[in-house]
């Protein structure tokens, strides 16, 4: 039998593709049998879920030795994490982080990993997994087309120039109880207002590229939206059934990104397959802890 990784598969949809995307990587290079663990990142916090189960990834789910699900196999997971420190041979493997929770690409060393061992972190850069980008389109390709297909601004995407902008917002205060929150509110707001900052020189720089280009904004709340953005300028994606997928969907189908400080309008330019395609991202802007966060080939506004 291959030796074996179980990747942890937690937070949103951005984040999972990262982590699969690694754990990925690493077990076609080293000939490894990959498993996941889609399940311990979500039994305290119901925010998020697990996704990846509407794409075409070809792993299955790990053993239930390797899955950490109630409190009670999370504390054997941290018995078996502090047992670790008197062995030579690791079975937890976790991303490297500074004192200050930074990281940065950094290739793996598996001489000193069992047979099999979890791999635990975020690992937020191309960098990881770059090489396998035919393969992980199409791991990465949705179930059940048909579904999408029929999205109203498919048509639009599919025969204009359409130009995808993507605004992240409540970041720092959607998953605050006490939404009284004023310093987590007040960051959130002003992340937009360094959003649309980016955006509008962004927007800028794409005509004198694309002639009548067409925006389109997706954002996972358009409350207070019009102040930036009229409708009479640009359209609103606002899918109310299945939001998360179709809206992902139809940003992976576009041709011109400016793409949003966020890991899901970081994937959906990243999984576009278009010809030419044109990238935009910020330049003084990364909601990535990974100082490798964003691809060198894309253009810096």
């Amino acid at each position: 039998m291959n030796k074996r990784i179980v990747a942890k598969i937690s937070e949103g949809l951005g984040n999972q593709l990262f982590m699969y995307a690694n754990a990925y990587a690493l077990s076609k290079k080293y000939n490894l049998q990959l498993n996941l663990d889609p399940y311990s990142g979500y039994y305290r916090n119901n925010l998020r879920s697990y996704m990846l189960d509407n794409f075409n990834i070809s792993s299955e789910i790990a053993p239930t030795d390797w899955i950490f699900s109630n409190n009670y196999r999370n504390l054997i997971k941290k018995i078996l994490i502090k047992l670790e420190f008197f062995k030579k041979k690791k079975s937890f493997l976790f991303e490297e982080k500074n004192k200050d929770k930074s990281t940065k690409y950094k290739p793996f060393c598996l001489d000193n990993v069992n047979d099999t061992f979890y791999i635990d972190g975020n690992f937020e850069t191309e960098k990881y997994f770059s090489s396998y980008r035919k393969d992980l389109l199409s791991e990465f390709s949705f179930k059940n087309n048909k579904k999408f297909t029929n999205n109203k601004f498919l048509h639009m995407i599919n025969n204009e120039d359409v130009v995808s902008i993507t605004v992240r917002q409540n970041r720092f205060s959607e998953r605050i109880k006490n939404k009284d929150n004023i310093k987590s509110i007040h960051k959130s707001d002003l992340f937009v207002k360094e959003t649309v900052n980016y955006i509008y020189k962004s927007i800028e720089f794409i005509k004198t590229k694309i002639k009548n280009p067409k925006f389109l904004l997706w954002s996972n709340d358009f409350n207070n939206l019009q102040i930036y953005f009229p409708k009479n300028k640009f359209y609103y994606i606002e899918n109310s059934k299945d939001k998360i997928l179709n809206d992902f969907y139809l940003l992976t189908q576009c041709k011109y990104f400016i793409v949003g400080p966020s890991t899901f309008s970081w994937w959906g330019a990243w999984l576009s397959n278009k010809d030419n395609k044109i990238c935009i991202r910020p330049k003084y802007l990364n909601p990535s802890n990974n100082e490798d966060f964003w691809p060198q080939n894309w253009i810096s506004i």
